[in-house]
Formats: C-alpha cells, sequence, structure tokens
C-alpha cells in the first residue's frame, strides 16, 4: 500500500511551533514547581523583634 502524505512548509512550521511551546510550557511549570519545593528547605530569615519604642 502506496501512502501519498507529504508535509509542506506550513506543516512544519506548525509541528516546530508545538514543540518549542510544550517544551516552554514545561520549562515553566518546572521552574514554578522547582521554587516550590526548594522554599521549603530554605531558611527562613529571623523575623525582627517588635519592641516599641517610648518618648
Amino acid at each position: 500500500m502506496r501512502s501519498l502524505a507529504y508535509l509542506d512548509a506550513g506543516s512544519g512550521s506548525l509541528i516546530v511551533q508545538a514543540v518549542v511551546g510544550g517544551v516552554a510550557g514545561v520549562a515553566v511549570a518546572a521552574k514554578l514547581y522547582w521554587r516550590r519545593l526548594t522554599s521549603r528547605f530554605r531558611k527562613q530569615p529571623a523575623q525582627p523583634s517588635q519592641t516599641s519604642k517610648q518618648d
């Protein structure tokens, strides 16, 4: 059985855009989840004591 399907320049461009968009989406999602994960292990800055000044 012979297949007469082909990909023209427009189809190739659409495939490239889909792949680049998918990679960009995965990169953004990974960055957000990485920050959430690492924020749990970071040391929290010390809270300044709340002393009131009296004049």
